[in-house]
C-alpha cells in the first residue's frame, strides 16, 4: 500500500508532467492555428458545392442526389463540430468547470446542437418564406440574428459568474450547529441546493448553442426553397444537426474524462472555493468569447451571404 507521502509525490510529479504536455499541445495548436482554419474553410465549402450538387440531381430526378445528399449533410455536420466554433467552447467551458453526470454531459450538447438547425429552419422559414426577404435583407437580419445571439451568450456567462459568487459566500458563511435541511432556517442545505439551479444551467447551455443558426445550413435551405425542395433541404439541416451532436458527444465525454482526471492528479476537489472560483473563471471566458463573437460578425451583403467559417 502507498504511503500518504508517496501518493503526494506520485500525484505532484503526475501534475507537473500532465501541465507541461497540456502546454506543449497548446504552443502546438496556437504555432498552426491558422492553418488549420484554412483547412475547415475550405473543405466546409468543398462539402457545401457538393450539397448544392446533390439538390440539383435530385432537381432532375436523381434520387440517388438525395441520400448522397444526407450523408454529405452528416459529415458537414462532423466537420463542423471538429472546426472552431461558438458551440464547442461552451461545451467545454461548461463540463471543465462542472461537475456534471454521464447523461447531462451527452444530452446537453446534443440537444443544443439539434436546436442550432432548428434555429436555421425557423430562420430561413420565417423571414424567407414568411416575409418574403430579398438576399440583402436576409443578410441583414442574419447580422442582427448573430448579434443578439452573442449578447445573449454573454448574458449566460454572466449568470454563471453571479450563481458562482452566490455559492462562494455561502460556502463562506458561517456554521451553525445543527444546521440542517430540517432546521427551519428558511435556506436549502445538502444537494438539493446543489441541484436547484441544474436545470437553468443546462437550458441556457442549450439555448447558448442553438440559438446561433450555422450559415452553411442557412444558405442549403434558401437554395432548396429556390428549387422547391423544402423538406429535403430541412432533412438536410437535421441531419447536419445530427453529425454535429454526435460529435459534440464525444467532445463533452472526452472534457469530462479529462476533468475527473486532472482532479484527480491535483488531489481532488475538497475545498468548497475551488469550484466557485472554476465557475467564475468559466464564466468570464465564456463572456470574452460572446465579446469576439460580437465583434466578428460577418458584415451584411447586399447580394446575399456566402458560407462563413466557424458557423
Amino acid at each position: 500500500m502507498m504511503t500518504p507521502a508517496l501518493t503526494r509525490s506520485w500525484r505532484l510529479s503526475g501534475a507537473i508532467t500532465f501541465t507541461f504536455i497540456a502546454l506543449a499541445l497548446l504552443l502546438m495548436l496556437h504555432s498552426h492555428w491558422g492553418a488549420f482554419l484554412q483547412w475547415c474553410l475550405s473543405t466546409q465549402i468543398t462539402l457545401h458545392r457538393y450539397l448544392v450538387m446533390y439538390l440539383l440531381q435530385l432537381n432532375n430526378h436523381q434520387l440517388s442526389g438525395g441520400l448522397w445528399l444526407l450523408v454529405g449533410a452528416f459529415f458537414y455536420g462532423v466537420l463542423h463540430a471538429i472546426g472552431p466554433g461558438h458551440g464547442k467552447f461552451i461545451v467545454a467551458t461548461w463540463l471543465g468547470t462542472n461537475h456534471e453526470s454521464a447523461l447531462a454531459s451527452r444530452l446537453v450538447p446534443f440537444v443544443g446542437s439539434l436546436l442550432q438547425g432548428v434555429s436555421a429552419i425557423a430562420f430561413v422559414f420565417i423571414l424567407a418564406v414568411g416575409f418574403n426577404l430579398a438576399a440583402g435583407d436576409l443578410s441583414e437580419s442574419r447580422w442582427y440574428v448573430e448579434k443578439i445571439s452573442a449578447l445573449l451568450i454573454a448574458g449566460f456567462g454572466g449568470y454563471v459568474i453571479y450563481q458562482a459568487a452566490r455559492n462562494l459566500s455561502v460556502s463562506h458563511a458561517p456554521r451553525h450547529a445543527g444546521h440542517t435541511a430540517d432546521c427551519g432556517c428558511g435556506h436549502h442545505h445538502g444537494v438539493g441546493a446543489a441541484s436547484a439551479g441544474d436545470w437553468k444551467t443546462r437550458t441556457g447551455i442549450i439555448l447558448s448553442i442553438g440559438v446561433r443558426p450555422c450559415s452553411g445550413a442557412i444558405m442549403i435551405l434558401l437554395f432548396s426553397n429556390a428549387l422547391g425542395m423544402v423538406s429535403w433541404g430541412m432533412a438536410a439541416v437535421m441531419t447536419m444537426s445530427l453529425g454535429t451532436g454526435l460529435s459534440i458527444m464525444g467532445l463533452s465525454l472526452a472534457v469530462r474524462v479529462a476533468r475527473k482526471r486532472t482532479a484527480a492528479l491535483f488531489g481532488g476537489e475538497r475545498q468548497t472555493w475551488i469550484v466557485p472560483i472554476l465557475k467564475i473563471v468559466g464564466g468570464i471566458a465564456i463572456m470574452l468569447f460572446a465579446a469576439v463573437l460580437f465583434l466578428t460578425v460577418i458584415p451584411v451583403s447586399a447580394n446575399g451571404d456566402f458560407i462563413a467559417a466557424g458557423c
